[in-house]
């Protein structure tokens, strides 16, 4: 199984990169949807964020306030490291199983901190979605409705863009239209095919 890791910064465009994969066939894994999944109610992972934490972190319900727990590993880089050290491990072993099982011809694996968490280990390829720096701003602040200082704030905390592309055996230009995009996408699904075809004959 060829094993595709997708990853950009924030509002680069990944979630739509992903839903051109799928609209091929393609299966796609996704750790922002492991990670929400591992926090649900009764979940070892979020008992002990709670014994981490503390109760402030929830909401009245019992469900977890990310909005909260997201301000208080912003401001401090101790609480991030221990939300990792619970998280990381877990989505870990979860993208393992779950592209180990997957049954299409390859794999994406949608991991916003690929280089932060040491997992290119996990994948075969790296495809980076780039986007320029103003556009990127615009659309965090548009998104998310927070200021330019918030938004830089947020971007400066990840990997830089020249970061990511070092380590990128594939990029995507998201600057242009969605049917430039589309279009881009198609042409790596193909090559990832040929790759696939490639690594089948050399089994035979």
């Amino acid at each position: 199984m060829l094993k595709i890791g997708l990853t950009g910064g924030i509002a680069s465009g990944k979630s739509t990169v992903c839903q051109l994969f799928s609209a091929h066939g393609i299966e796609v894994i996704d750790a922002d949807i492991i990670a929400r999944q591992l926090v649900e109610p009764d979940q070892p992972c979020l008992k002990t964020i709670i014994q981490t934490f503390g109760k402030k972190v929830l909401f009245e319900n019992g469900d977890l306030d990310r909005a909260q727990l997201r301000q208080l590993i912003f401001a401090d880089d101790n609480a991030r490291q221990q939300l990792e050290s619970i998280l990381h491990p877990r989505i870990r072993q979860q993208l393992i199983k779950l592209s180990d099982d997957a049954t299409s011809p390859y794999c994406i694996l949608t991991i916003p901190l690929l280089i932060e968490a040491n997992m290119i280990p996990l994948v075969d390829r790296v495809l980076v979605i780039d986007l320029e720096l103003t556009e990127q701003l615009n659309r965090v602040c548009q998104r998310d409705n927070i200021s330019p200082l918030q938004a830089k704030a947020i971007i400066s905390s990840q990997s830089s863009a020249s970061q990511r592309n070092s380590v990128a055996d594939d990029i995507i230009n998201n600057n242009n239209s969605p049917e430039s995009l589309t279009e881009l996408v198609s042409q790596l699904h193909k090559k990832y095919l040929d790759i696939v075809n490639t690594m089948t004959t050399g089994c035979q």
